[in-house]
């Protein structure tokens, strides 16, 4: 190449040099991966409506196939005991998703393509957390929707019904990174897939589809202190739903635990994912 042709050649921009900057590039990369993962999902669309099905298919089962043999602590619908756990239950699961495309990303060098790139390191993990809040938000709205469908209702207002909402997301918002950590994490594609078979221990050891007055002593504190089953009594509470009760100090404790749990699980496993990301080797 000649010096002329040098001269010529397209230099790498420069690197912010204020904060306010570094987060204004934060932020535009972070979109522009967002983008990207969310065109990924436009040209799947069999993976789009197997992970549509997957919460219907829970509200189906448990609703009309094992709904009439449930009971619920201090009476009440079950269907209207069973919604809110199914949110929180999905919410829960998306962590597979994360760890799966993550590491997928990995595996097929994607990852360390976008480090070689002039951008933000933390733009990659930010837009991959990005793009699977923008799949919780249509996850939640088609099981809200079929739980409308089935003659699940929130009793309380408005207001109540949007927080309890807001407050499944920043569930799925804390769970994010821990999935994405666990996905830069993973050895290969076939491990990540394996986080699966742990998440349905999670979510069973909760208040999901029954009252932990109704379980063994030990197993019921298992699961009144499980972070899951705080959003899920939170939210049955804002819904005003059935279920809501005990004199456990988490029970108790509700709301707080709610939003404790979340920003606990954010502040553990966002800088660890920031961290994993920049100290791959290429």
């Amino acid at each position: 190449m000649t010096t002329t042709e040098l001269m010529a050649a397209p230099s790498a921009p420069p690197l912010p040099d204020s904060p306010a900057d570094r987060w204004r590039w934060l932020i535009r990369d972070g979109f522009t991966i967002a983008r990207r993962d969310a065109i990924h999902w436009r040209r799947r669309p069999g993976q789009i409506v197997a992970g549509l099905a997957f919460p219907i298919m829970f509200v189906v089962l448990y609703g009309y196939v094992l709904g009439g043999s449930m009971s619920v602590a201090g009476g009440g619908a079950y269907m209207d005991f069973l919604i809110p756990g199914l949110f929180t239950m999905t919410m829960a699961f998306g962590v597979g998703d994360t760890i799966i495309g993550v590491n997928t990303d990995v595996a097929r060098g994607v990852t360390d393509r976008f480090r070689s790139m002039p951008i933000s390191a933390g733009s990659v993990v930010l837009g991959r957390a990005l793009a699977d809040m923008v799949w919780a938000v249509v996850n939640l709205a088609v099981l809200a929707i079929c739980g409308l469908a089935v003659g699940w209702r929130w009793h309380g207002t408005l207001a109540a019904a949007g927080l309890a909402f807001g407050l499944l997301l920043l569930l799925r918002f804390s769970l994010v990174w821990a999935g994405i950590y666990f996905g830069l994490l993973a050895r290969s594609p076939e491990a990540a897939a394996s986080s699966w078979a742990l998440l349905f221990p999670l979510t069973m050891l909760a208040n999901t589809f029954a009252s932990p007055e109704l379980m063994p002593g030990w197993l019921g504190a298992i699961a009144n202190w499980n972070p899951l089953s705080a959003t899920v009594t939170a939210t049955r509470e804002l819904f005003e739903n059935p279920g809501v009760g005990g004199n456990s100090w988490a029970t108790e404790n509700t709301m707080l635990l709610a939003v404790g749990w979340p920003v606990l699980i954010m502040l553990i496993f966002a800088p660890l994912a920031v961290r994993r990301y920049r100290n791959r080797s290429i």
